[in-house]
């Protein structure tokens, strides 16, 4: 298929040069205690939600909500990355700016395809009708920008100019993919407080005709779903989102957003049928995920490592936001089972010793590991472990005011991520955990750290915690910790990591 390349007069190039050149000024004012050394974080302004994660000639490329002239929310730009491999990063140009009429107030969230040998990105066009923050005065409307090189792009305007229903305001965050003889675009909508997720179907990216509303909401499912994605695996249809307005249920939904998903199937009519909603990373700061296909047809994922309202104690540093790690998705049964990309053993160092199991009492300090970037093998044999904590302490402070906690609570029968101390002069506190089976003998983790962040995997694919950490460049330490009677911890294998930047 050939993409038109027929566009409108485009004012974008000046807006882009010198949002370029904030960026460059804003470079020699950034502090970077807390800038990543291996994930995806902008040069300097506001990062969020990851867009148009595609593979384009050889090569990854990840693009994502920014702007450039401060570290805070403003009028959204696109940022741009792009790896041939997954680990190593290379910044672009900033691809798109706001400021024509569809698209004043913002480039907003959306996605990117490939057709033929053109980059097409299809993203929400938002427009403030009164004053600037009053969402229930708004216009949103999706848009198309395409690119023969990857880095220029060329706009053409708003190709869907209203939402399926005059009384929707709120409409934005296009996934486009192609199946069979047409793409599709599945977008998130809000009718009063009822979420709605519009289908679309076209020839050529330029002309959609609206085709069902592929799932809609009931009380307690939220007033907003951000951010959908909708793919297959296994046989099976998975429906991604972000929801906003549900609440906390135990000891889940405690962020003030998820993402999650559901598994089901979509009949004839487009309508998706699945099971409940289950959230993709039970830490503090994961949202607006978004999955792209490998190379070789693995179902990569994205988010961003940040949630709405939360402390970012790096606005102050000139830079704030950053990317998870690219994980890869499998489907067993009715659950997404979700790993670290196996690309990522490349950023792997010289391996560090081994700790052998201790079931000791109290903290044992690892001196052989320690570090602000590092792959950490995590084993807990829970056998006999029926009462206290077992687990390990990171980016811990020599004077032992500052720690990270990973561990597991034989009464509650859950893995804990405890950052209540984490970091002395933060505000990100408060603890996130998952439940374990009362019958599982062992938990096998894998562990990263870069230098404002954790994320913690089950190495069998179970569950991830991912959080933000904001402690003294100088809390390095790592400590075994255990209380109560039984079980005993070790560390396998460990690695500090090498920066992901070209």
């Amino acid at each position: 298929m050939t993409l038109s390349l027929n566009s409108m007069s485009d004012p974008m190039s000046a807006t882009l040069e010198l949002a370029q050149r904030a960026l460059s000024d804003g470079l020699s004012r950034v502090i970077h205690d807390y800038r990543p050394g291996y994930h995806i974080a902008p040069p300097a302004g506001w990062m969020n939600d990851p867009n148009g994660v595609v593979y384009f000639r050889g090569e990854y490329h990840v693009f994502y909500q920014h702007y450039p002239f401060e570290a805070k929310w403003g009028p959204m730009y696109w940022g741009h990355a792009k790896s041939a491999d997954l680990v190593h990063w290379q910044h672009l140009p900033i691809a798109l700016a706001p400021g024509d009429d569809f698209d004043r107030d913002g480039c907003f969230s959306g996605s990117a395809v490939v057709c033929g040998d053109t980059l097409a990105l299809i993203y929400t066009g938002h427009t403030w009708l009164g004053e600037v923050g009053d969402e229930c005065s708004i216009r949103q409307v999706q848009c198309l920008a395409t690119s023969i090189d990857g880095i220029h792009f060329t706009k053409h305007g708003a190709v869907i100019e209203t939402a399926p229903q005059d009384t929707i305001m709120h409409f934005r965050d296009p996934k486009v993919w192609r199946e069979d003889d047409g793409w599709y675009l599945i977008a998130g909508a809000r009718l009063g407080d009822v979420p709605l997720l519009p289908l679309y179907r076209s020839t050529d990216l330029h002309d959609w005709e609206f085709l069902a509303y592929v799932s809609s909401g009931n009380e307690g499912d939220g007033y907003m779903w951000e951010c959908p994605d909708l793919f297959r695996l296994n046989g099976q249809d998975v429906l991604l989102y972000s929801p906003q307005g549900m609440q906390p249920q135990g000891y889940e939904r405690l962020n003030k957003y998820q993402t999650g998903y559901r598994v089901g199937r979509r009949d004839s009519e487009w309508r998706f049928n699945g099971g409940p909603f289950i959230e993709l990373d039970n830490g503090h700061d994961f949202y607006a995920a978004q999955t792209q296909l490998a190379a070789d047809g693995r179902r990569l994922v994205w988010a961003w490592l940040d949630m709405w309202e939360s402390p970012m104690p790096s606005n102050a540093h000139h830079w704030c936001g950053m990317l998870s790690l690219p994980r890869e998705l499998e489907l067993r049964a009715d659950r997404l089972c979700v790993y670290p990309a196996r690309e990522l053993t490349a950023l792997r160092k010289a391996p560090l010793p081994d700790t052998p199991w201790w079931e000791g009492s109290g903290t044992r300090w690892v001196p052989e590991v320690k570090g602000d970037m590092l792959e950490i093998h995590v084993h807990l044999d829970l056998l006999g472990c029926t009462d206290g904590h077992l687990g390990i302490a990171l980016r811990c402070s020599d004077d032992g005011h500052e720690e990270t906690l990973l561990y597991y609570d034989a009464s509650l029968q859950r893995l804990v991520l405890d950052r209540s101390r984490s970091g002395a002069d933060a505000q990100a506190t408060g603890q996130r955990s998952v439940s374990i089976d009362p019958t599982q003998e062992r938990l096998a983790l894998r562990v990263f750290l870069d230098r404002s962040s954790i994320e913690v995997f089950d190495e069998n694919g179970r569950f991830s915690l991912s959080s933000r950490l904001y402690p003294q460049p100088s809390s390095l330490g790592v400590k075994l910790l255990a209380s109560g009677s039984g079980g005993r911890v070790s560390i396998p294998r460990a690695w500090p990591l090498a920066s992901g930047w070209l």
